[in-house]
């Protein structure tokens, strides 16, 4: 397991933009999740360990950009155009495949951050 903490949550106007960090030590893939009221857990994006190779559901393609920092062990979601729909409580986790969007494959998860996207 490794701790993990998340930054950068907010309020936010439509079409707006917010980054989001996730401080994690290690050789981790990492992965941001979602959670919006009643709704399951989503995935969002994921990367490996050296930054070469991320995913990202359909719903933030284009949008959204994962990347990550290894010598400041922060990994980071840059979130653009955001939308009413993004509004959600944000997850980093860490895990040891980036093949997967299933949130139970990741070991570590941080305490969330609040996205709140509205006028």
């Amino acid at each position: 397991q490794v701790q993990l903490v998340e930054s950068g949550g907010g309020l936010v106007q439509p079409g707006g933009s917010l980054k989001l960090s996730c401080a994690a030590s290690g050789r981790y893939a990492m992965a941001w999740f979602r959670r919006a009221p009643g709704k399951d857990t989503e995935f969002v994006t994921s990367i490996n360990w050296n930054g070469g190779v991320t995913f990202y559901a359909d719903s933030v393609k284009g949008r959204f950009t994962i990347s990550r920092d290894n010598a400041r062990n922060t990994v980071y979601l840059q979130m653009n155009s955001l939308k009413p729909e993004d509004t959600a409580v944000y997850y980093c986790a860490a895990g040891s495949t980036v093949l997967t969007r299933q949130a139970g494959d990741f070991h570590s998860w941080g305490q969330g951050t609040q996205v709140t996207v509205s006028s």
